[in-house]
């Protein structure tokens, strides 16, 4: 059966490109590109496999969170514990969900005081997105630590022009809200763009309702963007960027009856970057300084109730990170770009935490600990007969710890122009450095680690039909991790573990009579515990579907209405009761779920939209016992002047 859904889905998105007639498609081949190698440049010199999403594609879904947006996409499968604003995970080709990089705006965001140095996305909306780049593979010949499966790049929007305002609004079930503000703009050789926005619920039952659990668990989200660029010179260029988020969310415990009314979790998160920009002897040498400090703060509290009278924690953590960075391109040759960068980054974090219950009274300090890592990075790029081209990487990074280590990647394309067909592939090697607790922790930290290590490639073709109109992508990829984290019979951590993960990609689009655009995407992923000691040897790594498949149609009329519909499927995998001992590996059912949503603009200035989620009510879990959104309806406008 699974190897006729993997047949039948791939047949289906072959035929869904090959019959639909366009005028244009959704990412054009010269689409400029910057995360895959630092620079701008075309789709089509590309040989990583490379995920855009615009502006344009989320106001047409309607989705307001980041979280929504990677669901969708291909390569990546996601987790969240317990709906809106609780815990979201992300898993790229299979990997952990730590072994994924996450930037924002060429900041790194990976938690410091997360004990595997992971990002939480359930605190990214979309109302100041400009664009998510996705490179998928190790990234770490250009970004260092924690790039082993990938990286995540989002950018925020630019003031150009004309000043602009706008303001929208939206409420729905269980009582949802969200206000969003937003000014761009320019005056004179200062460029500016202000976001702000409020959202929350009441929200769900974070436990499963469907096992008895009934009190409501919520959530708030405020959050505040400044950008601002500032032309000192005609070839220099001063630029400053502040973030800032605060969170707050109800939570239950992980178990079949864990409703909890007095659990909740409080974070403040600051970024701060600024950078300086400037071009050299005629635009040969284009060099970038950038600074970046992000400030985080969280807070989880599980007070004493009726349900638990005996049970209570209190969890702290507090983390920084600071980077410098100095990147320059040198354009010495003609279809020869040349990148060599110098990056320096130190960690810092304390956590505490204090509980009771059943078996006592348990406290765990971490005290204040920083690191330093620098990097030193290489990068050529050629282009023969703008048909083949090719970007090789080399880079050495030196920990404070664990010493050095060297990454390196290629990564091929050749175009076919007469056919419209690009083959392209890559091969590469990354790290992830050990986190502060697996060093520093007095219980379970071990100063002695080494960094996680993966390799990995992947071969493929990307087509385009009707004078490059409509693509059809199909990539087959292969991940290996070795020295992963971790623990020994004492719980220490070690490097001690290994895994694999492979499977193939496939990605179709094409517009309809250019009112009607088509986009699906399939993921096979095959991701296994590669250690012979481990208890699951051999078995899939949890809460990774091996059958991912998304569809969606968009159609506008008289540049008014717009109307789309995405379904989404997710295969059945394997997620543990850890609320046993030991604990039970389950088997998590496969669902689908159809989404809607329509806008039309009565005035140029005023749009009304509607969306439904989970049209059929489908009743599922992303992580055992923890619930998740019924059918839920929304309305809102939006006004732009």
């Amino acid at each position: 059966m699974k190897h006729f859904l993997s047949f039948l889905s791939i047949l289906l998105l072959i035929q869904f490109a090959l019959f639909a007639q366009t005028d244009t498609i959704k990412a054009t081949l010269s689409e400029v590109v910057v995360t895959a190698t630092k620079t701008e440049t075309p789709y089509y010199a590309l040989g990583s496999s490379v995920t855009v999403i615009t502006s344009e594609d989320i106001s047409r879904k309607q989705l307001k969170t980041v979280v929504d947006l990677l669901k969708e996409t291909i390569g990546l499968s996601l987790t969240q514990q317990g709906g809106p604003g609780k815990l979201a995970s992300v898993f790229m080709r299979g990997a952990n969900s730590n072994h994924t990089l996450v930037i924002v705006d060429g900041a790194e965001m990976n938690d410091p005081s997360s004990p595997n140095n992971a990002f939480d996305f359930s605190t990214l909306n979309t109302n100041d997105i400009a664009r998510i780049e996705i490179v998928r593979g190790p990234q770490s010949t250009l970004y260092g630590s924690d790039a082993l499966a990938g990286v995540i790049n989002i950018i925020t929007k630019r003031g150009n022009g004309k000043p602009t305002f706008s303001f929208s609004g939206e409420g729905g079930s269980n009582n949802y809200f969200r206000s969003d503000f937003s000014a761009l703009g320019s005056l004179s050789n200062l460029s500016y763009a202000f976001f702000a926005s409020k959202s929350g619920s009441n929200g769900i039952s974070a436990a499963n309702s469907l096992n008895g659990n009934t009190e409501k668990d919520g959530f708030s989200n405020n959050a505040f963007t400044s950008r601002l660029s500032y032309d000192l010179l005609t070839n220099m260029k001063l630029g400053f960027i502040y973030k800032f988020t605060n969170t707050k969310a109800d939570l239950d415990q992980s178990a079949k009856n864990g409703d909890d009314p007095n659990f909740s979790y409080k974070q403040e998160e600051h970024l701060l970057k600024a950078n300086i920009n400037s071009s050299l002897l005629g635009e040969k040498w284009q060099q970038d300084f950038s600074t970046s400090f992000i400030k985080r703060f969280s807070n989880a509290v599980d007070l004493a109730d009726q349900f638990r009278p005996k049970s209570s924690s209190d969890a702290f953590n507090n983390a920084n990170r600071f980077k410098m960075e100095w990147q320059n391109n040198l354009h010495l040759i003609e279809n020869n770009l040349i990148t060599i960068g110098v990056e320096t980054e130190t960690e810092t974090a304390s956590t505490s935490y204090f509980s009771n219950g059943a078996w006592g009274p348990f406290n765990s300090v971490f005290p204040k600990q920083s690191i330093r890592t620098t990097g030193f990075y290489l990068q050529d790029q050629i282009n023969i007969s703008n048909s083949f081209f090719a970007s090789l990487g080399l880079r050495y990074d030196k920990n404070e710890k664990f010493g050095g280590v060297t990454t390196y990647r290629i990564a091929p394309a050749y175009y076919f122009s007469t056919t419209g067909t690009k083959l392209k592939a890559t091969y590469g090697t990354g790290f992830k450095a050990p986190s502060l607790f697996y060093l520093f922790d007095p219980m379970f930290g071990n100063p002695n680690l080494q960094p996680e290590k993966s390799k990995g490639w992947d071969f493929g073709f990307e087509h385009y039909f009707m004078n490059k109109n409509i693509s059809l992508g199909i990539t087959y990829f292969n991940l290996k991790f070795e020295n992963m984290f971790g623990f020994d019979k004492n719980f220490r951590t070690v490097n001690i573990a290994k895994a694999s993960s492979h499977g193939v990609e496939i990605s179709a689009s094409a517009n309809y009579f250019q009112n009607l655009s088509l986009n699906g995407n399939y993921t096979f992923t095959e991701a296994k515990d590669e250690y012979e000691q481990s208890a699951d040897f051999g078995k899939s790594l949890l809460r990774r579907p091996k059958h991912k498949l998304s569809l969606s149609a968009n159609y506008v009329l008289n540049e008014k209405l717009n109307l789309n519909v995405r379904i989404n499927y997710v295969g059945s995998r394997d997620d543990k009761d850890f609320s046993t001992f030991p604990a039970q590996r389950i088997t998590m059912p496969t669902y689908t779920l159809v989404n809607l949503s329509a806008s039309y603009k009565f005035l140029d200035y005023l749009e009304l939209t509607v969306r439904i989620e989970n049209l059929f009510d489908k009743q599922y879990e992303e992580v055992l016992y923890y619930g998740t959104l019924g059918r839920s309806f929304y309305a809102g406008m939006n006004l732009n002047f």
